[in-house]
């Protein structure tokens, strides 16, 4: 085994800055488009210093940034997109709606279909929007019938992975393996050329995913399921002589830490005065209230009111006399990918004034935080959380058209929206023009995109809040850094590594190698960029062994998609992970397995299909 020389000084400079990239996208603290930022900069900064040439051609700083136009870069944008029009109109909710009732009949089953119907959804649509659907029905079915969730989200989000892989459009990952592998020369992949080897290792894994996995996973319930403070609604009138007597209304808030939630401000039965701050109060003013009992109470102590439940204005709160949330709706909601709840609080967003429901609590991560309006009302929040809220039921058709979240109880009876069905067509004629050849996915993407916004499925503030900062730098990033190690000879150093440590190891066992690599890179850091460095490797070494390097680039696909073994591997094992509340040991527990199992599985599928 000989081990070849280093490669040029700029190949040098390109590895180790590979190497630091890697260290950087798996940092939790430092968020990952600041890494891509950082590295995408050092390179361009480095080569313009430092210049470049091969071949009598000189490597220009500014290609570097050609990922921004790139086809793949494009396509993911676009599909971005045009998956949120599904998730904005609800286009998936009878599926949604018609797994509850069938879950009911048979739970066994159930999660079986749900498995391979979330497989299957996503191999065309972003498994992002497919887990947001099924999250809901998941949840809501765990309570109704008094079964552990966690037994089943976790398999549900490891589906949508599984049936991702199937084509060429199923992930982002996917996309960007096919585009740079096309940069490179080779023949570009039809949508289902890899479908074969991808299904039938997908259907091994969802063998395990309905028989084995639930019995590794823990059986408690999530926190949903726990009793929660109710909100009541209540009348404050306002005393003769009390502190708020002859004040304006804004004293009463000041008094109460701005924690007291005012719904009107009555003067007389059926006498609504309009809530301005600088309005003057006077004895026998009643305010209308919202809250929790012991708050309340609260309230009326500091303001040295008096409390009546509403519809008994005559007599005061008592035992006799208590208070009465009829006709008051508890509901969850998450916070998705794009919302503008991500990164604010909602002291700072107005759930109240916004929609009339209050939060109870929030569930993140397995964490439990006090139900205290207080501690809910200041959290930031994050992609994955979820709300516990409360609100009349009257209210819960402005819950249900409101896109800063999703609504997680697919049983309501809610109407769907009329542009659900046309949302639907679109995607599916995207679907079909890139099947059959007739556009490239990036063109029809693009063409759906405009489709959404010109019916009406999306506005532009959806579209724009669609697209993820942090998925276009990784994938400029990544695009930049694989540019580089082509053009330096980086990547066929690093081949010549790799075919150097394999020995005499049959082709089938180095293709083997390469994939189990990349499953074990795509848990620590970004899946695309594991496949984007990883596919010029891949090709490097199917070149020096004189093979095709198509399964080699499968290779590298198959296994960057196996994101399975830690919660940041993707981000739908976050928003598994903090619905589900699982803790890190769970994924590792349920999602080595499966590592192993896909890895297994396509060790043997791929030479069988392409060598």
């Amino acid at each position: 085994m000989t081990i070849p020389l280093p490669p040029n000084p700029h190949a040098i400079a390109v590895l180790l800055l590979t190497g630091l990239a890697l260290v950087l996208f798996s940092r939790d603290r430092l968020p990952l488009e600041t890494s891509s930022l950082v590295i995408l900069v050092c390179l361009a900064v480095g080569f313009e210093i430092f210049p470049f040439e091969a071949d009598g051609t000189r490597l220009r700083a500014v290609d570097f940034f050609l990922g921004f136009g790139n086809e793949a870069l494009v396509a993911v944008c676009a599909l971005m997109i045009a998956g949120q029009g599904i998730l904005r109109t609800g286009a998936l909710d009878p599926v949604g709606r018609s797994l509850a009732r069938f879950w009911r009949v048979s739970p066994g089953l159930s999660l079986l279909l749900t498995l391979l119907l979330g497989g299957f959804i996503s191999a065309f649509i972003n498994n992002v929007p497919v887990v947001v659907l099924l999250l809901p029905v998941l949840i809501s079915v765990s309570l109704k019938t008094d079964t552990p969730a966690a037994k089943v989200l976790m398999p549900m989000g490891f589906s949508t992975l599984l049936g991702g892989t199937t084509t060429t459009i199923g992930t982002s990952t996917n996309l960007l393996v096919v585009g740079v592998a096309m940069e490179m020369g080779l023949t570009p992949f039809n949508m289902f050329d890899f479908a074969g080897p991808a299904v039938l290792a997908g259907l091994i894994g969802a063998a395990y995913l309905w028989l084995v996995a639930p019995r590794l996973l823990p059986g408690r319930k999530i926190c949903l399921a726990d009793s929660s403070p109710r909100i009541f609604t209540a009348h404050l009138a306002v005393t003769r002589g009390g502190p708020l007597d002859g004040q304006p209304l804004l004293k009463a808030l000041d008094m109460t830490g701005n924690r007291m939630k005012i719904n009107s401000l009555e003067r007389g039965e059926g006498n609504r005065v309009m809530l301005l701050p600088d309005v003057i109060l006077a004895p026998g003013d009643h305010l209308v209230v919202s809250d929790t009992p012991e708050r309340l109470k609260e309230f009326e102590r500091i303001l040295s009111g008096t409390l009546y439940p509403v519809g008994s204005e005559d007599e005061p709160v008592s035992e006799k006399n208590p208070l009465s949330d009829k006709d008051q709706q508890v509901a969850e909601i998450a916070v998705f990918q794009g919302s503008r709840l991500h990164g604010t609080t909602l002291s700072d967003y107005h759930l109240f004034e916004r929609t009339g429901f209050i939060a109870l609590a929030i569930h993140r991560s397995g964490k439990r935080y006090e139900r205290v309006e207080d501690h809910v009302g200041d959290i930031r929040l994050r992609v994955g959380d979820i709300l516990l809220v409360q609100g009349p039921r009257r209210n819960l058709a402005v819950l249900k058209r409101n896109t800063d979240f999703l609504l997680l109880d697919s049983a309501m009876d809610l109407p769907y929206s009329r542009k659900a069905p046309l949302a639907l067509a679109i995607m599916l004629a995207v679907i079909a023009a890139s099947a059959t050849g007739i556009l490239t996915i990036a063109i029809s993407a693009t063409a759906g995109a405009l489709l959404m916004i010109l019916t009406g499925c999306l506005t532009w503030r959806d579209a724009t809040r669609a697209l993820s900062v942090q998925v276009i730098l990784i994938v400029v990033t990544s695009l930049a850094l694989g540019t580089a190690m082509i053009r330096t000879g980086g990547a066929q150093y690093l081949g010549s590594v790799f075919v150097a440590l394999s020995g005499s190891a049959s082709p089938a066992m180095i293709l083997s190698g390469l994939m189990l690599l990349m499953a074990g890179l795509t848990n620590i850091i970004s899946n695309n960029a594991t496949a984007v460095i990883g596919t010029p490797i891949a090709v490097s070494i199917a070149r020096q062994m004189g093979l095709a390097p198509e399964p080699f680039v499968l290779a590298v696909l198959f296994g960057a998609n196996m994101s399975y073994a830690t919660p940041m591997a993707y981000k739908t094992n976050l928003l598994v992970m903090n619905a589900g509340e699982y803790a890190f040991s769970d994924f590792l527990k349920v999602g080595v397995p499966l590592v192993l199992i896909m890895w297994g599985a396509s060790s043997f599928l791929l030479p069988f299909f392409y060598m």
